[in-house]
């Protein structure tokens, strides 16, 4: 490991509490930035940095538990190294928990902290002797202990209660902090041998590549330092698409001769497997910079029907007025669903930002649904799970539109629905409440996917037809 490694880490780390910025956007920067580097080293510059940012929660209850000044009062770069340290100690076995404390001494003494020494190597030195018996909340206030236990904002923990009870609340929050590893979807038209000369010269590289529990077409990927590097990439052969976006796209049915409209594009997944099944796809997005990112995909996987161009969904266009087969509404959301990936957006969130969401959304909705021609469909998606933006959407859509619920039975894998009605007679439990008809059949047309429970982001959509 090189000497600085550590250093890149705690500086990453700086960064992000100095700045109004995501966790993996910053992450790509810098990897990038010292791409030079052994691919080991990058490794570990990633599973830190990801790992602190993660368990920040838990690690300053334990940080709190051990120091005799609190977290919050502490200097920012004394924060960060006991915070990256304790990680290495807790979660990272193959690194010695004496290298972990004279290294942060080092390096705390490197950074102008030479009197702190002996106060960083305490705290991380009593950690080490009883992390095999760190406190936690008492049991008996669910929340609390659940938001240590799990590094969840106790508000969030809250709300998931709420909606969920205990026992999914914990079985997600567990979901969440597993490791999610890049999933890959290959074009439609590959062939057997096709495919299986692809996976030969992926697996030739070092990568591990395992197919997805419920498409065939969809596989996920570990040890692989970049996607773009992998045979087939630059020519088409796959993209980068979690299965959660896949399922979407194939719960809305499309058919070849369709005319799809993807409102809300970027960066071009859902556009591209409509492409590869409709005869034209319109892909919208907000800006230059989201419609080049699209524009990139396309041109990578050679297809010729997808039109691409900046358009604001919440603007009405009178031009495609009930001229679609299909529309796709993945609308902007709070992303509650891709935690596990975007490991800072629980940092981010607020109420009064769940709630200005949804504001969005139905101004998204209520200037695009008309675009659906008489007997289309409307595909809602999101990646949260936070039901005013999911569950309570649909339900503002069929009162206040001319939509119908259209069953997702016959459309998606037939473990995927078990799972959902596993879930679903769960959360009746909870709830004490037996749906009436009429939501029985709302219920059918849409599917909130759980970490824990299936295996894919948190995702949510609705197949909703057009009267």
């Amino acid at each position: 490991m090189v000497e600085n490694t550590r250093e890149i880490i705690l500086d990453t780390l700086l960064a992000l509490e100095r700045e109004e910025t995501f966790s993996h956007k910053l992450m790509k920067a810098v990897l990038d930035k010292y791409n030079y580097l052994d691919g080991r080293d990058k490794a570990f510059i990633k599973r830190v940095t990801e790992g602190t940012i993660e368990r920040q929660l838990e690690l300053d209850y334990y940080l709190n538990y051990y120091s005799t000044v609190t977290v919050r009062k502490m200097k920012p770069l004394i924060r960060c190294l006991l915070r990256m340290s304790a990680y290495q100690l807790l979660y990272m076995d193959s690194v010695p928990d004496s290298a972990v404390c004279n290294e942060a001494c080092k390096l705390a003494a490197k950074r102008k902290f030479h009197n702190l020494k002996g106060f960083v190597n305490g705290v991380l030195r009593n950690i080490a002797k009883n992390k095999n018996n760190l406190p936690l909340p008492d049991e008996g206030n669910v929340a609390e202990y659940l938001s240590v236990r799990y590094s969840m904002p106790e508000w969030l923990v809250e709300c998931f209660l709420e909606e969920y009870g205990k026992e999914i609340t914990a079985t997600l929050l567990e979901g969440m902090l597993q490791i999610h590893p890049v999933s890959i979807r290959f074009r439609e038209n590959l062939d057997e041998s096709e495919r299986v000369k692809l996976l030969s010269d992926i697996r030739a590289t070092g990568a591990e590549i395992r197919q997805g529990t419920y498409l065939t077409n969809v596989y996920t990927i570990e040890n692989v330092e970049g996607v773009d590097n992998l045979p087939g990439f630059a020519e088409g052969r796959f993209t980068v698409q979690d299965v959660s976006s896949v399922l979407a796209v194939l719960a809305a049915d499309i058919k070849e001769g369709d005319f799809v409209m993807d409102i809300c594009a970027a960066p071009g997944g859902k556009s591209i497997l409509a492409a590869e099944k409709a005869s034209k796809v319109l892909a919208r997005d907000v800006s230059d910079s989201k419609v080049d990112l699209i524009k990139e995909n396309v041109e990578r996987m050679q297809l010729a029907n997808i039109e691409v161009e900046v358009f604001d969904a919440t603007v009405a266009d009178e031009r495609y007025t009930e001229a679609a087969d299909v529309v796709i509404m993945d609308v902007p959301c709070s992303g509650l669903g891709v935690m596990g990936k975007k490991r800072d957006i629980k940092y981010h969130v607020t109420p009064e930002s769940l709630k200005s969401i949804t504001t969005l959304q139905k101004q998204i909705v209520g200037h695009s649904w008309q675009y659906v021609k008489p007997g289309g469909i409307l595909l809602y998606s999101t990646c949260t799970i936070n039901p005013a933006e999911n569950e309570e959407m649909v339900r503002w859509i069929v009162e206040n539109f001319p939509f119908e619920a259209e069953s997702l039975d016959g459309v998606l894998p037939q473990e995927l629905l078990a799972q959902r009605r596993e879930v679903e007679q769960k959360r009746k439990v909870h709830s004490g409440q037996t749906a009436v008809e009429s939501e029985e059949r709302l219920q059918e047309a849409y599917i909130q996917l759980l970490p824990g429970y299936m295996e894919a982001d948190g995702f949510f959509f609705a197949r909703l037809r057009r009267k």
